[in-house]
């Protein structure tokens, strides 16, 4: 749920308020990036006790990309890229190589 709302927070700002000061934008973001971050720092600290701070990073970006991907396509009407594909599929590298043991 972190990585919605910080996703939200990021660039649903680019579509919905285009025409409004960069600082409304910035104010609006913050806001909604207040909730991101009552939810993520419990669950970094909860991760924390059993993962090592690189894999948390890089489960993070996983979630990001899996998270940002749907919300370019549906929300933002971004055209579907096979750039997508190579990128998740480098992560699910880096993934391997920080969970291996």
């Amino acid at each position: 749920m972190s990585n919605v709302f910080m996703t939200f927070a990021w660039y649903a700002h680019l579509k919905n308020l285009s025409d409004k000061p960069w600082i409304v934008a910035a104010f609006l973001s913050w806001g909604i990036a207040l909730f991101e971050y009552m939810l993520q720092v419990p669950a970094n600290r909860i991760g924390f006790t059993i993962l090592s701070l690189a894999q948390l990073k890089i489960l993070q970006e996983v979630i990001t990309l899996s998270v940002f991907v749907p919300f370019a396509i549906y929300y933002m009407h971004q055209p579907i890229k096979l750039d997508f594909l190579w990128a998740a599929l480098c992560l699910l590298g880096a993934v391997y190589f920080m969970f291996r043991s």
